[in-house]
């Protein structure tokens, strides 16, 4: 019995992950450099790329302002709080942004290759999926932290 499918990137979608992709990732998880790292597919490349980032000032209002209104993205986004003990914490979420004008490719491309990028990307504590900016709202962000 043969397993050479399991060395493939994807069989369902193809997308590979790019190295600047991963790189970008660990500088938010490990070195705090961005706040959120926003990813696109390339579909000529037939990866996932880097599309934008935030600095570490940025807010969550300057993220979720960053997102395409009508096209699909991942994205990684740091929320650092203070817990009822004052200790100073960070989680990092994953966000599939799949809105509901997107085009119907796009949202089947970006559900398809979902799974493998996230498992590329250790160390995220929750996952969210939203069609409207009211799925990833501040405040559920907040209650998912906590």
């Amino acid at each position: 019995m043969s397993f050479r499918w399991l060395s493939r990137p994807n069989a369902s979608s193809g997308m590979g992950v790019a190295d600047h992709t991963k790189n970008t990732f660990l500088e938010l998880k490990r070195k705090k450099v961005h706040r959120y790292v926003i990813f696109k597919v390339d579909e000529n490349k037939k990866e996932v790329v880097v599309d934008k980032t935030g600095g570490p000032a940025e807010s969550y209002d300057d993220f979720t302002a960053a997102l395409p209104e009508n096209d699909c993205r991942y994205a990684v986004y740091d929320y650092d709080f203070v817990t009822s003990d004052n200790c100073q914490k960070s989680k990092i979420f994953f966000i599939a942004w799949a809105p509901s004008s997107s085009r119907i490719r796009a949202k089947m491309l970006y559900a398809t290759s979902r799974d493998r990028f996230r498992r590329e990307l250790d160390g995220v504590h929750y996952e969210i999926q939203a069609t409207d900016p009211t799925e990833m709202d501040l405040e559920v962000i907040k209650d998912r932290a906590h």
